[in-house]
């Protein structure tokens, strides 16, 4: 029988209310922050070795800070190919199990960071054409910090050249985009590439600001020459960036980024995967994912049904967005939820929660600008960033908004950002194995908070049917993750296509589905990022079925120890609690999902 919707927001209100204070600690078997050091060896011969890496690469890239110029570019290789040789003198044989784990990591790391730098060349060359001028702005930065003699006159005229340049392309490419719009023919440029070089404009901006401010004011003879060239030059670079993102791009004041990406091909995901520990094809993780989604979408249909609407999980989902709580009750939902959450592992010993994690989070509310890339709930530094509607968005996006952040949505998303999910795995991993943060891995990072999905789905977790679609719809949106990015990326989906999968397929709301695919095409994160939510979570659960299943390990016992293993490759993680045999030419081998 179906309850009525105001009142099942009354009594998710009424809870919240009731909710004064976070549990403390109720484990059955309490273990002491000593106790928990005690457990740790954490002895690794390369350590030293690591935490000076670390420090040097820090070094250089804050003095080769130019992004994409040539220069950082060759610094950057030259810098992890010594590290290659000095790698190549570790004697592998004589180290123990953690050392060998680490110089695998360290030397599968410095292998990905030069192919990343070659991939990258290729992927900017195409930008360049458009930014004849970025050699001139790099030589002038470089030759600044490198204390060379200031020539104000010729800086002047070298200034006045790039006006001309920029102003010159400018009208090219104005002229070009009216001409094309006549013929009804696509524009000649790709748009990705526009937009890389859109991006790149905008830190040669910067760093020509920066050298322009450094002299300005303080030598004289500079200012004289130089003070109406640069500005002329800054006016002409301005229009020429707001001419290639208004114009060719579509993006628009006040209204959301257009959904730009680029995919990067088979090969390329190949060897993503192949340096995250993957063997596996991009075809055959979409198979598995089509396979989730085919589970997902018969348990859909289990809830729909006691629900009350028969196999018809669309209508089911629709009536689950609907219960949310009411504009600026948010913020404590997900206090409620997150207590509720912390109790379930408390009853259960799942893991250990140290009580300065459960007293250090806090919550933060996202901006409509936030909200465009990031429609759900997010971690960073202690706080879960909420999305919720603003009093200064549109009506339609302040519903669409309220719909998506629903009650049962958001409690599952809760228990990912904050315990057992990002919050207690972020706390731990500042105090364990911290000299293998340059390892860092979504599909671990990721793969953690999936894990715990499918284990407290497995553990009851969620008790209603409402429930258990809130559950289902993260776990189906991580499958369709999988399918639409490495699509994208095969170059069998486009952007338009990703977001109507999302749509019909995962029960998105139309907004929040653009700027998911906005997210999952730009940029800002890795290829593989959207893959690694449920792969990484499937490796954990094949890790955990092994030694858990086995009854070699407790649940407690299990994710502490990958907690203080750091953010590494689960298959390293596998390495160290099964004590696996390794050589200095391991290649993964590992099939986590049995075949």
């Amino acid at each position: 029988m179906r309850r009525s919707v105001h009142a099942v927001i009354l009594t998710a209100t009424a809870a919240i209310l009731l909710s004064i204070a976070l549990p403390t600690a109720t484990s059955a078997e309490p273990v002491s922050q000593d106790q928990q050091e005690s457990e740790v060896d954490g002895t690794s011969e390369l350590r030293a070795l690591l935490e000076r890496y670390d420090t040097d690469r820090s070094g250089v890239s804050r003095f080769y800070n130019i992004g994409n110029s040539g220069i950082r570019l060759e610094r950057m290789k030259e810098f992890y190919q010594q590290w290659q040789d000095e790698l190549d003198q570790v004697a592998f044989g004589d180290m123990g199990q953690s050392g060998r784990i680490d110089y695998l990591l360290f030397g599968n790391h410095l292998e990905r960071e030069l192919s990343r730098i070659e991939h990258l060349e290729e992927r900017i060359a195409g930008a360049l054409a458009l930014l004849p001028f970025q050699e001139t702005i790099i030589a002038l930065e470089e030759s600044r910090r490198r204390m060379e003699p200031l020539e104000p006159e010729k800086a002047a005229a070298q200034l006045g050249e790039m006006t001309d340049t920029i102003k010159a392309l400018t009208k090219t490419l104005d002229d070009s985009l009216k001409a094309s719009t006549r013929s009804g023919q696509e524009f000649y440029v790709r748009k990705p590439i526009v937009n890389r070089a859109a991006r790149m404009s905008g830190e040669l901006q910067r760093t020509l600001k920066h050298w322009y401010d450094y002299y300005n004011g303080y030598v004289p003879l500079f200012s004289w020459w130089a003070s109406d060239p640069y500005k002329k030059c800054d006016e002409a670079f301005k229009a020429y960036v707001k001419l290639m993102r208004e114009k060719i791009l579509g993006y628009k004041e006040g209204e959301p980024d257009p959904v730009i990406g680029d995919p990067i091909g088979r090969q390329a995901l190949l060897d993503e995967l192949a340096f995250e520990m993957i063997p596996y094809t991009p075809e055959e993780l979409i198979e598995l994912a089509e396979e989730e989604y085919a589970w997902c979408e018969s348990e859909y249909r289990r809830a729909a049904g006691e629900m009350g609407y028969g196999d018809d999980w669309h209508a089911a989902i629709e009536h689950v967005k609907t219960l949310h709580v009411a504009p600026g009750m948010q913020d404590s939902l997900i206090r409620e939820l997150a207590v509720e959450a912390i109790a379930f592992l408390d009853e259960h010993n799942l893991v250990t929660i140290p009580d300065l994690a459960r007293e250090t989070w806090r919550i933060e509310m996202m901006s409509p600008k936030a909200q465009e890339t990031t429609p759900f709930f997010t971690y960073g530094g202690q706080r879960i960033n909420v999305s919720f509607p603003t009093d200064g968005m549109t009506h339609e996006q302040k519903i669409m908004s309220m719909r998506g952040n629903n009650i049962h949505f958001s409690r599952a998303t809760v228990q990912h950002e904050l315990i057992p999910g990002h919050h207690l795995q972020g706390f731990m991993g500042e105090r364990y194995s911290t000299w293998r943060s340059p390892f860092r891995t979504a599909f671990l990072g990721e793969g953690w908070c999936l894990h715990w999905e499918m284990r407290l789905w497995d553990l009851g977790f969620p008790a209603t049917p409402e429930n258990r679609m809130g559950m289902l719809f993260w776990r189906i949106h991580r499958c369709a993750r999988i399918i639409v990015s490495l699509k994208f990326h095969l170059g069998e989906m486009t952007p338009e296509e990703m977001i109507d999968f999302l749509v019909e397929k995962v029960g998105h709301e139309r907004d929040g589905a653009t700027s998911e695919v906005r997210r999952y095409v730009g940029e800002s994160y890795g290829p593989l990022y959207q893959c690694a939510y449920l792969v990484g979570g499937w490796q954990l659960r094949g890790l955990h079925d092994e030694l858990v299943g086995s009854g070699t390990m407790t649940d407690r016992e299990f994710h502490d120890s990958v907690l203080r293993e750091g953010s590494i490759p689960v298959e390293m993680i596998r390495a160290s609690l099964t004590g696996q045999r390794l050589n200095r030419n391991f290649r993964s081998q590992w099939r986590f999902k049995g075949r």
